[in-house]
């Protein structure tokens, strides 16, 4: 008999070929908000990453002749499936990530962009066509897939990223291996599982579950043809580096630090409630997360008042509480990270504005929770604001003018995402035209794309030239092939030359 302090750990395997593959070495999973182990997850290597490969090789070969009719057919299957799953999903979500169930379904939501994008492949991957070329030739192009492709991704979205993949190289007609991360790995078989029932064959989406050992087997082996990663700039370095020399097309996204510029003619409260809702929203563990506002001129001591009410009313707790506002953050690392970094600064003569630091939540004391933080008169020196903090941490720098802000954004070595708040369209206009980030908001605090757009940023946020999902992703995943065609009349007199051929 099973009393109420006995819990049962699930093993979570890898997903190939259709089965899901329990034995192994094993590290455990935990659930945030208690600090427990509520599962083990099955380790792979190299050996797990062959036997990935040699099912998607056979599987892709029938696939990439499917025809574009059929595949999307298989993903609007598959998108219904989400939706009828997403509480499920996202429970799956919260528990093992830590964010609130809502969040959650937020996550989802923005996934099944992808998924929807993908359903509309066939008008997303038309190629072109020139009648007449030169005199009875025809020139036409098309994209035809890479064959087996990989995707690397982080704890932080456990489905939305991940979406932002392998949709799109699904239906280009590729078998695709995803390496998902080791923190919460539930999500990706249960997606797995949708996709079968989808009427997906079985090989062409795979799940790979482990770390470094499981990563270098991906970017190393030769069936694998691309791969696309999420994570941080130090890995995203590793990632390119190691696929690209061993042959591979790879789009790695790396770090951010996003700032928000907040303008004296900005609806301050407005600007606030966004900032706050961006930087401690998921506990701030958002490669679009607000960590740095850069508040101008008249407006810095408003918007502290402002942002310390915001940071003051947030609920946080377990992410399965509806009345839950921000979950805990996904390691005890993470939130030793946050308050070190945070020591440092107020040691180092920066201001808590509000300190999160020490705050427990009855009944999940083992849980890994850091209140939201807000600190000004921080150093730009300081790890809390020239580092990737990936936690509630705000930090609220100051300057006098646009111009002077703007090169405050502009020195960050990333450049992921940037917002500015104002009420003229002359600042907008400048800011849209002049920061240096690939992806930018006007009075709106995450500027993520929708999926039929593409994610991505500048300088050390993006290695690669290709951008994540949307027109980008079918680039990625598929290649080009030009095809000149003539049809000569059995009759005609063969104009062969051994000249280099004009066009006339």
């Amino acid at each position: 008999m099973t009393t109420t302090d006995e819990r049962v750990e699930t093993t979570i395997g890898h997903w190939i070929a259709g089965a899901e593959i329990t034995t192994g070495r094993t590290q455990p999973v935990h659930d945030p908000a208690t600090g427990e182990v509520i599962a083990r997850l099955v380790l792979g290597d190299a050996g797990t990453v062959d036997e990935a490969v040699r099912a998607a090789a056979a599987a892709q070969e029938a696939w990439g002749r499917t025809s574009l009719a059929r595949r999307t057919e298989v993903m609007f299957r598959f998108r219904e499936l989400v939706v009828r799953h997403e509480d499920e999903v996202a429970e799956i979500i919260s528990r093992e990530h830590g964010k609130t169930v809502a969040d959650a379904r937020g996550e989802i939501a923005r996934g099944r962009e992808s998924v929807e994008f993908a359903t509309a492949l066939n008008q997303a991957s038309k190629g072109e066509f020139s009648a007449d070329a030169s005199t009875g030739v025809d020139v036409h192009s098309l994209r035809q897939p890479l064959g087996v492709v990989a995707g690397i991704t982080p704890f932080n979205f456990p489905v939305m990223v991940p979406m932002w993949m392998h949709p799109i190289a699904v239906a280009a007609g590729n078998a695709f291996i995803l390496k998902p991360s080791e923190r919460d790995p539930s999500a990706s078989n249960l997606v797995a599982r949708l996709y079968r029932e989808a009427g997906l064959p079985d090989g062409v989406f795979q799940v790979v579950h482990g770390g470094r050992e499981t990563v270098d087997a991906i970017l190393d082996h030769p069936g694998i043809a691309a791969v696309s990663f999420v994570g941080s700039t130090a890995v995203a370095r590793h990632v390119h580096t190691r696929g690209t020399t061993n042959g591979k097309r790879v789009q790695a996204l790396g770090g951010a630090n996003n700032h928000a510029v907040v303008m004296p003619d900005a609806d301050i409260d407005g600007a606030a409630a966004q900032i706050a809702a961006g930087a401690f929203g998921s506990a701030g563990e958002r490669c679009m997360a607000v960590p740095v506002a850069v508040a101008v001129g008249s407006s810095v001591e408003p918007l502290l008042e402002a942002l310390a009410r915001e940071a003051r009313a947030i609920t946080v707790g377990p992410g399965s509480d509806p009345a839950t506002d921000m979950g805990p953050v996904i390691t005890a690392e993470a939130r030793d990270r946050v308050v070190d970094w945070t020591t440092e600064a107020l040691e180092g003569g920066a201001r808590a504005v509000v300190d999160g630091r020490g705050v427990t939540v009855p009944g999940h004391e083992g849980g890994y929770f850091v209140g939201p933080t807000v600190l000004a008169d921080v150093a730009p020196t300081m790890r809390a604001y020239c580092e990737e903090v990936f936690g509630p941490l705000l930090v609220v720098m100051t300057a006098a003018t646009l111009d002077e802000a703007l090169e405050l954004v502009n020195s960050s070595p990333y450049g992921n995402g940037a917002a500015i708040f104002t009420s003229s369209g002359e600042h907008a206009r400048q800011f849209t035209r002049e920061v240096q980030a690939g992806m930018v908001g006007v009075n709106v605090p995450i500027p993520t794309p929708v999926g039929y757009y593409s994610f991505g940023g500048w300088k050390d946020s993006l290695l690669g030239d290709h951008h994540a999902h949307g027109p980008e992703a079918v680039r990625f995943y598929t290649r080009a092939k030009v095809v000149t065609t003539r049809w000569p009349h059995r009759d005609a007199v063969s104009d062969a030359s051994m000249s280099f051929p004009t066009h006339r």
